[in-house]
């Protein structure tokens, strides 16, 4: 079963896989809280939808100081 994106590539983009857990958390719950009739609209996992926009280039990972 292949897994879309692929974990490996979305590493690749965030740099360390525990930045892609906290971004990817992070987008999702902005998703539930802002955009909730959207995800409804379309039935998809809040999580599923914060890593393909991430692998798509939608939303790209920031290091704050």
């Amino acid at each position: 079963m292949m897994i879309d994106p692929p974990i490996d590539k979305l590493i690749t983009k965030v740099g360390c896989k525990y930045a892609l857990v906290s971004v990817t958390a992070k987008r999702a719950r902005y998703l539930l809280d802002k955009r909730s009739e959207m995800l409804d609209a379309t039935k998809i996992n809040p999580v599923t939808y914060a890593a393909k926009e991430l692998y798509d280039g939608r939303v790209e990972a920031r290091v704050e100081e």
